[in-house]
């Protein structure tokens, strides 16, 4: 499995942001292929310091091939190009991709 995690700082609008995240990017992320499973966590409290990320998105695919091929579609670069209108009014917003591994069954 791999996870595409998403960090997004406080937006300086948030009532814009909410909305379009919910309107538009939660609805062309959802059409990634080979998506399976996208959570979102909220009201995040930082444990060793540093100001609290706003929201948490974690995008899972069963590996990186699956990962690529998505954001290569049409949609996949809808989606990625989305991302610029969010970082208007969420400065900051961070990325990452990296593997899973379970440990506890």
């Amino acid at each position: 499995m791999i996870r595409f995690l998403v960090v997004y700082n406080q937006p300086t609008d948030v009532k814009a942001f909410e909305q379009h995240y919910r309107e538009v990017h939660i609805p062309l992320t959802k059409k990634l292929a080979g998506l399976r499973r996208y959570t979102l966590s909220r009201n995040i409290a930082p444990i060793r310091g540093g100001e609290p990320y706003y929201l948490v998105a974690e995008l899972d695919w069963d590996n990186r091939d699956a990962l690529r091929q998505a954001f290569q579609s049409p949609e996949g670069q809808a989606t990625a190009a989305d991302v610029a209108n969010l970082a208007k009014i969420c400065p900051g917003v961070r990325s990452m991709i990296y593997e899973l591994e379970e440990v506890l069954e």
